[in-house]
């Protein structure tokens, strides 16, 4: 089979698209032919050993993963030949086939296809996570997306609005803001303005915002928390402008206002049975129709490094999927 192949720890644009050898399903595994690849930030780091985890060289990257199942393992009973599935591995899933855990795998509601599939487990399970659980996020109020254009504002946008939320979407081109307007963002903001603030102020009626979705850092950060109101939530997703802002205490004890730390995935890692719900959820809200995921950039998976690189560079709009057609 061909799969992006990554020896040494090095800018995307080193990956390579060669022949490796057809994955053997074990006891319990399943074999999935993959169909599209969701990769994100996350990726970029791991191929130039800049994650906290580093995957031993050489690995295939790839973390999210949606396919048909070709076959399984002993003692495999939920799965068989032919169900369309998607899933997650720390790697693999940049190929054409992958060996996972069937228990591992969930299927694909009927009215989503397979790049949408593969592009929704992280950035949609991280926002229902940290709206639900870590802002406890109630209809009505007013959510601040920054870096909305990306993949993972993309989601939050999204999940948001089929909760009732009223966003504000943060993005630095028109063609950004644009993008959030499409995704469903109620209003959009300029946020390399110098007095981009005043902007939220009129929005939100001097009030200020009740929730920060912050996958972006840097210097941005501490002017969206100045930008809560009081007893509001400060999520922090992620660090994508590269710097991570060294926040004043003094600013949540002055606004009673929280900053909440949104890690899902080492969320499932540690507790599995209290993440297995979320996926649950955002399957039925998919298949009931009260959620339809929709803004992905699709590149052909040999392209994988081009990809990662405009990821890294911000250049992509929406969730990056890379397609085996």
């Amino acid at each position: 089979m061909k799969a992006i192949l990554c020896h040494d720890y090095a800018p995307p644009e080193k990956l390579r698209f060669e022949d490796v050898p057809d994955p053997a399903a074990k006891d319990g595994q399943a074999i999935i032919a993959i169909k599209a690849a969701g990769v994100g930030f996350v990726d970029g780091l791991l191929v130039q050993g800049l994650y906290q985890v580093k995957i031993p060289l050489p690995f295939i990257p790839g973390t999210e993963f949606s396919g048909i199942v070709e076959s399984v393992g002993a003692g495999v009973k939920d799965l068989k030949p032919g169900d369309r599935v998607l899933g997650s591995a720390m790697g693999g899933a940049c190929a054409e086939k992958i060996a996972v855990p069937a228990a591992s795998c969930v299927p694909i509601p009927d009215n989503l296809d397979f790049a949408p599939a593969a592009g929704i487990i992280i950035s949609y399970c991280t926002a229902l996570y940290g709206l639900r659980a870590c802002a406890n996020a109630k209809g009505g109020e007013t959510l601040l997306v920054l870096g909305a254009a990306g993949g993972v504002g993309s989601a939050a946008i999204q999940l948001a609005k089929a909760m009732g939320l009223s966003v504000i979407a943060a993005a630095s081109s028109e063609e950004k803001r644009n993008t959030a307007r499409t995704l469903g963002a109620d209003h959009t903001v300029d946020y390399t303005k110098e007095d981009w603030r005043s902007d939220l102020k009129e929005l939100t009626g001097g009030k200020g915002v009740d929730l920060v979705y912050d996958p972006v850092g840097g210097p941005i950060s501490e002017a969206a928390l100045r930008s809560l109101a009081p007893g509001g939530r400060h999520l922090v997703v992620g660090f994508a402008a590269g710097d991570i802002p060294r926040i004043p205490l003094n600013l949540p004890l002055l606004k009673r206002c929280s900053v909440v730390g949104v890690d899902w995935g080492g969320f499932a890692r540690a507790e599995p049975q209290n993440a297995a719900p979320f996926m649950r959820d955002l399957m039925a809200m998919i298949a009931k129709g009260k959620l339809k995921p929709e803004g992905f950039a699709l590149y052909p998976m040999a392209e994988a490094g081009r990809a990662l690189s405009d990821i890294a560079a911000r250049k992509a709009l929406g969730k990056v999927v890379l397609t085996n057609d």
